[in-house]
């Protein structure tokens, strides 16, 4: 479906192209369409997209997949935006997560209204409108209730034991699904090469604590690596070698860089070509008094002042 959204009169781009469920998109019972908002991305602390259903009622995460030189045709129009956005259901206590994590530091309990807001990103707030946000709220805080009034404070203990049940129900569904993972794994075809081991099950730890730290903070990622009895390992761009470091980089060589290392060490240098008859003749040519071909090439010095 192509799902609408307003740009700037200067664009062409009214819409974008999107592969939601139908859940997403249900406008029947409320009286708004889902809503594209901008809100703070718990792992990298910065704006991510993301997408409210109609009445706030679920989150949604918004991937892009994006290639150069592609576009759509939207009936009988050319769409030059040629993402193509992925909306899938996503658990609003992911999002709330690093506000009661920074309330948490003042050790007492508060109302989650005040908790959970950003003048950076308004839309915020609408995270608490969600139908799972305040019902589970027990998996991340501590609950306190003062008359009609409830009050939280945020529990690490309780947030790891609940972040090892999403680890532990993502093993599953890999499982299910007959995904292998882990170094014995030809990453294209997804077909195992090694034999079966007792380690197989650490790499389905492994690879399910990578996917949720995906949503969480580093410190976090780290402190669930060790309540799930997991030794950290070494930064893979700290083990390869440069030479390779450089292949895998995106980025231009820079000047700085001695690319000279890709020159006589790396190929076997050639013998010398024998000359022609008319190289022979040119080189017997008196080329006294001649100036360099690279003078003329080279930069006019100034006229000194008098």
């Amino acid at each position: 479906m192509a799902a609408k959204k307003k740009r700037t009169p200067n664009t062409h781009n009214d819409s974008w192209v999107v592969i939601a469920a139908d859940s997403a998109v249900e406008t029947q019972k409320h009286d708004c369409d889902p809503d594209f908002v901008k809100l703070r991305n718990p792992s990298t602390d910065e704006a991510s997209l993301y997408m409210l259903s109609a009445g706030d009622v679920q989150l949604y995460e918004v991937k892009a997949f994006e290639e150069d030189f592609h576009s759509w045709f939207v009936g009988q129009t050319v769409q030059r935006d040629g993402k193509l956005l992925f909306v899938t259901r996503m658990d609003p206590l992911y999002l709330i997560l690093p506000y009661m994590i920074k309330s948490g530091q003042e050790g007492k309990f508060q109302p989650v209204d005040q908790v959970v807001k950003d003048d950076e990103f308004p839309a915020s707030s609408r995270l608490l409108s969600c139908t799972r946000s305040l019902t589970s709220l027990h998996h991340i805080a501590e609950g306190k209730e003062v008359g009609s009034l409830k009050f939280h404070r945020y529990s690490q203990e309780r947030t790891l034991n609940w972040l090892q049940k999403k680890v532990e129900r993502t093993i599953v569904a890999l499982k299910k699904k007959h995904i292998c993972v882990g170094e014995g794994v030809k990453s294209t075809t997804y077909v195992r090469v090694k034999t079966e081991s007792d380690n197989q099950e650490e790499d389905y730890l492994r690879y399910a604590h990578g996917l949720i730290s995906e949503y969480i903070s580093e410190e976090l990622s780290k402190a669930l690596l060790k309540h799930l009895g997991l030794p950290e390992l070494k930064s893979a761009k700290e083990t390869e070698p440069p030479s390779k470091k450089r292949k895998l980089s995106d980025k231009p060589v820079e000047a700085g860089e001695d690319y000279t290392k890709f020159n006589s060490g790396d190929f076997a240098r050639k013998p010398p070509k024998k000359m022609t008859a008319a190289q022979k003749t040119l080189a017997k040519v008196d080329k006294s008094g001649m100036k360099p071909m690279s003078s003329f090439f080279s930069p006019k010095t100034k006229a000194e002042k008098k």
